[in-house]
């Protein structure tokens, strides 16, 4: 059992029974986090959209936190001191890179490389299996030279490998109408090549109704996706 809160654009909380997961947190009010629970913060890369530098203020001596990072945010001397960031908070801190793991007190953290910026976070905790696909996604664009786009899918598909029928109970996936009908492509590989119970789809700007878009073309996945209609949207899994 756990709850999934959508918080905007790429990010989420999830509540299993013994963690909160926080993942690319940028925009959007929090809900009040459970007190004594440990908290996991994800950034999966520096992205405005994925990351912002508060997200370090949850270290607040309220309960246990672990930040896990993708491997392009840099911990500089620099950026601690432009993030307010303190000796203890970079402690609890872990930069991944693809194909490393992290085993945390109460889950277990798997990178996988991305085909745009920093990584892909497979997490296991409580029993089971989340994904959040950070930027890693088959981004085909239109009028784009063929021979990035098929470098582009060349990629993508060496990436998801690790994923090849592996169950993931849930998974954050990139749905971008930015691409039109090529912003397909990547959800319905990820479908069709792990054991996904559940797919939330994110990196929508807004335009929620793509979802409905991507279900008419692929009516095969409707049973496993849950639709988003607008922040704070709460679902029970």
């Amino acid at each position: 059992m756990m709850t999934v809160t959508f918080l905007g654009h790429s990010g989420f909380l999830a509540e299993l029974p013994s963690v909160t997961l926080l993942f690319d947190w940028w925009k959007g009010e929090l809900p009040a986090l459970r007190p004594g629970v440990p908290l996991y913060v994800f950034a999966s890369h520096r992205h405005e959209d994925h990351f912002k530098p508060q997200i370090f203020s949850l270290d607040d001596g309220t309960r246990a936190v672990r930040f896990v990072l993708g491997r392009d945010i840099k911990l500089s001397a620099r950026n601690l001191e432009r993030w307010a960031v303190s000796p203890e908070t970079v402690e609890k801190c872990h930069i991944l890179r693809g194909g490393q793991t992290c085993a945390l007190p109460q889950a277990t953290v798997e990178a996988l490389s991305s085909t745009d910026e920093g990584e892909a976070f497979l997490v296991t905790a409580d029993g089971l299996a989340l994904f959040h696909a950070g930027d890693l996604n088959w981004w085909h664009w239109e009028g784009e030279d063929k021979a990035w786009n098929n470098n582009m899918a060349a990629n993508f598909r060496r990436y998801t490998e690790p994923l090849r029928g592996r169950r993931i109970d849930l998974a954050m996936l990139p749905l971008d109408p930015r691409l039109g009908e090529d912003g397909f492509r990547g959800p319905r590989y990820f479908l069709e090549t792990a054991d996904i119970r559940r797919f939330l789809p994110m990196h929508q700007w807004g335009d929620f109704g793509f979802t409905e878009k991507f279900l008419a073309r692929c009516p095969e996945f409707g049973p496993r996706t849950l639709s988003v209609t607008e922040e704070g949207q709460v679902f029970s899994l």
